[in-house]
């Protein structure tokens, strides 16, 4: 229904000052109301009068005709003035109102909400995306309005295969799917957990140009949000004691306890055999897991889906690209890297991620497997992890330290280990608040870095391990801070301010899904999400990394997204892993020069405008 037409440089800057080329027509073989009550094609007062009698809408619109750009300006308008009527009320009713008028248009028309998240995408992602999406899964049964995805549970079993047909779309090539047992840092949220995927889609969309409805351009992806819904007991784990649990019944869920084991990952296999056989091409990307099935269904699908793990491999990614840039704010060049103090609090598969991506970098650049965990500490709940260990996860058995080399016993608080080892950076993947309390971050400024660097990246915010203020302000002015949730920038005085770097998945994962599909590979190897992680951490200028910016604007997602996309598909070029995409075979992409692999993304990216419409009965 939209149009690709218009300029690469445009595209970029991503604003509404640009010449479009009036759109093909699209075919409807809806009339009247129903045109009307299909956000796909409706366009509320901005049908022609030519198309409201050739669609039969005449009298069921106001006569006066807005253009595109009226339609764009009003919204706008409501949008702010809800902002100035919800002023001075709490953070979670200011987001979760600023949610509603956005999911109302989406409701509505989904041209003009495309084109509002796009245009305005550094303010509105954190309304769609982190950190409001947890607040919206949580509340997710009273918001409600209509179903964005389809939903699987163990109930369905036998019927899966048949079941995918229901989705309407013929073409699909991006799929998000949880099972909503780790949401965020909120716990077991069962079905609530489908606004994560709903999410994660618009900002395909708005990062990647992810076409959300095939039509007939070159690069026309359907979309399709999933929950596999297994039996589950919902519960949360309070922050203040990780032992307690909380049973919290949700109308939505299926109330019994979650499948285990081999039940468990029958459901799982026949789910993925379901998808591959509809949509053979689509790449599937898995969020928000519990551990133990993040970490088992990557290993189990990887090699047979082309699918990725976002929490272990996009948050590995965009960490690794900030621990790249934190090498380069010491004036150091990437392969001192190998040479870097890394303590890790938390074991689960963001933790274990982020250190298996770092351990095969540092890998490639020392050449030898020894040097490449040397420098890497892995704590718990249960504190600093040994070889001494009882009952040793096999997945965190790769980074468990031997006592007498470290000079640290098994269990160690984070405050000994920071004191002893005296790290580089510390970095926070508990989703515990306070975890960096002010002893260990007075701490780091023993570091033997010239500049420390806080990772605080568990989110949503309030389950960060420390903030912001507080990094400045113990650790010291000239730190490097990164979290997962955004925090204001830092008033250090004198004029000064310490740069808050939010580490969002969002740099990352749009190129990589973006990229693939281009490239045509049927896998996603470490190898392209390493050089997705090293595009990213080479996009910023010298100096910006000297004043502390590792990541750039998200007003630059698309642009980022084109660089990050290009990276991944010549990364899936030098492993012969391209097959091509639609007209460009693998010999073309083969035959591209940086620069041309780069133009390439961008000419594919969609961008939302009114396309006329014909019926056809």
């Amino acid at each position: 229904m939209w149009s690709l037409a218009r300029s690469s440089a445009a595209r970029m800057r991503g604003s509404r000052r640009f010449s479009i080329v009036t759109p093909d027509p699209c075919i409807v073989r809806k009339r009247g109301a129903d045109i009307l009550h299909d956000p796909w094609f409706n366009k509320d007062t901005g049908f022609s009068l030519t198309e409201r009698d050739r669609l039969g809408l005449r009298g069921l619109l106001p006569p006066r005709v807005f253009s595109f750009e009226q339609q764009y300006a009003r919204f706008m308008q409501s949008f702010h003035s809800l902002e100035k009527n919800t002023y001075g009320q709490p953070d979670s009713i200011v987001s979760l109102a600023k949610w509603r008028i956005l999911n109302r248009l989406h409701d509505r028309n989904q041209t003009l909400y495309y084109r509002v998240l796009i245009d305005n995408i550094k303010d509105f992602s954190p309304i769609i995306y982190t950190p409001t999406v947890g607040l919206v899964c949580q509340k997710f049964s009273g918001l409600f309005r209509r179903p964005r995805g389809m939903y699987f549970s163990a109930k369905d079993k036998g019927e899966m295969m048949s079941m995918v047909y229901n989705w309407p779309a013929k073409k699909v090539d991006m799929i998000v799917v949880t099972d909503g047992s780790h949401i965020l840092g909120l716990g077991d949220l069962g079905v609530q957990g489908i606004g994560i995927p709903i999410g994660k889609l618009d900002v395909h969309v708005a990062a990647a140009g992810i076409n959300p409805q095939k039509v007939r351009h070159s690069l026309s992806f359907s979309m399709l949000a999933l929950i596999i819904k297994s039996y589950l007991k919902i519960v949360f784990v309070s922050k203040d004691d990780l032992h307690r649990k909380t049973p919290c019944l949700i109308s939505d869920g299926i109330i019994e306890p979650r499948l285990e084991g081999n039940d468990y990952l029958e459901i799982v296999d026949e789910f993925m055999e379901a998808l591959h056989a509809r949509w053979p091409k689509a790449i599937v990307q898995f969020k928000n897991f519990q551990m133990k099935w993040a970490c088992e269904t990557l290993q189990r699908y990887r090699g047979k889906f082309c699918m990725f793990n976002d929490d272990i491999q996009g948050t590995a990614g965009v960490a690794l690209a900030g621990l790249l840039g934190m090498v380069r704010a010491q004036g150091r060049p990437f392969k001192d890297l190998i040479n870097q103090k890394i303590v890790v609090v938390g074991a689960g598969s963001e933790g274990l991620g982020v250190l298996g991506m770092a351990a095969q970098s540092v890998k490639r650049m020392a050449g030898n497997s020894a040097a490449a965990i040397n420098n890497f500490y892995l704590l718990d709940r249960d504190g600093l992890i040994t070889k001494e260990r009882k009952n040793l996860d096999p997945a965190a058995a790769p980074f468990a330290r031997n006592l007498g080399e470290i000079g640290l016993g098994e269990g160690a608080c984070l405050l000994e280990v920071v004191k002893k080892v005296r790290p580089h950076v510390i970095l926070g993947f508990s989703g515990v608040s306070g975890v960096f309390n002010t002893e260990v971050l007075k701490a780091m400024r023993e570091s033997d870095s010239t500049r420390p660097a806080v990772f605080a990246m568990s989110s949503p915010t309030m389950n960060a391990e420390c903030t912001a203020a507080d990094a400045f302000k113990h650790a010291g002015p000239n730190i490097v801070f990164a979290s997962g949730s955004p925090f204001e920038k830092v008033d250090l005085g004198n004029g000064k301010f310490g740069h808050v770097n939010q580490a969002n998945n969002m740099y990352l994962f749009p190129g990589i899904g973006l990229g693939t599909l281009l490239s045509g590979a049927r896998f996603i190897t470490d190898g392209m999400v390493q050089a997705a992680a090293e595009c990213l951490a080479s996009y910023m200028t010298d100096g910006e990394i000297q004043d502390g910016i590792l990541y750039p604007s998200i007003r630059r997602i698309r642009h980022i997204t084109a660089e990050v996309g290009a990276a991944v598909l010549r990364a899936a070029i030098a492993e012969d892993l391209a097959e091509g995409h639609s007209d460009v075979g693998p010999r073309e992409l083969q035959q591209m020069s940086k620069e041309e692999t780069v133009e390439y993304v961008t000419q594919k990216m969609w961008f939302p405008a009114y396309s006329p419409l014909i019926h056809e009965k």
